[in-house]
């Protein structure tokens, strides 16, 4: 049996650095973002090295979904990172075809993070709706949610993986709390604008929280994810 994950995340939620984790099972194929060419060419976004993203992906986001994430693998465990924002406009009959993790941060430290970048932001740059929208539809077909809090996650990583393993029914493996250092071959070709933090780290380190005020211009998203966010931590592991 192949164990195919889709991890649904936001934007800076730590999602590459799960990538990385998994990447570093035996057993384990990942994928990075395979649906990002496909959001930016349908909400029209602008992202840095959005033209690179768009030449580098099928832009097709049905297509990615039978050709990519349906394809035949040579390992018994297949890791998709994905952005939840990025489905956006998609039948979404094919996530019970998947094991499906939630990956969600505190919303405060996620905006003030990503408003580094894009401080333009508004609440449909976060993930957070289309983060319910699965978790709705992952309860509606009988399905418990599988719901990681970075926090916690890196309050006790092995705790926390081992329990992710559990839940699918794979063995955990130790390998998943390090990595090395710098690019990994699965990186997209945005990485050079994103991974610049997770390159220099070698696995989970402790939550340090941060001092930093919200931008004016991404304030107004604050309410909303705050509430998304409380929705979501009754199902977290």
């Amino acid at each position: 049996m192949t164990h195919r994950i889709n991890m649904w995340s936001g934007p800076r939620n730590l999602s590459t650095a799960m990538m990385y984790s998994w990447r570093q099972r035996a057993d384990t194929t990942v994928l990075d973002e395979p649906l990002y060419a496909y959001y930016l060419a349908y909400s029209g976004r602008e992202h840095p090295g959005r033209d690179a993203v768009l030449a580098s992906q099928d832009n097709d986001g049905q297509a990615v979904i039978d050709n990519v994430m349906g394809a035949d693998y040579d390992t018994p465990v297949v890791f998709f990172k994905q952005i939840a924002k990025h489905i956006g406009g998609l039948d979404l009959s094919f996530l019970t075809d998947f094991t499906n993790i939630l990956l969600t941060r505190e919303p405060h430290d996620m905006l003030t993070s990503w408003q580094v970048q894009m401080p333009d932001s508004t609440i449909a740059d976060t993930g957070y709706p289309e983060l319910l929208q699965i978790l709705d539809i992952l309860v509606a077909a009988g399905q418990e949610p599988i719901v990681i809090e970075t926090s916690r996650l890196l309050g006790d990583p092995a705790g926390i993986l081992g329990g992710v393993c559990e839940r699918i029914g794979i063995d955990f493996d130790e390998a998943m709390l390090s990595w090395p250092t710098g690019p990994k071959p699965e990186d997209g070709v945005w990485a050079e604008h994103w991974y610049d933090g997770v390159w220099g780290s070698t696995g989970w380190k402790p939550h340090t929280p941060k001092d930093v005020e919200l931008l004016p211009s991404i304030a107004d998203a604050l309410p909303e994810a705050e509430a998304a966010y409380a929705r979501l931590l009754p199902y977290r592991l």
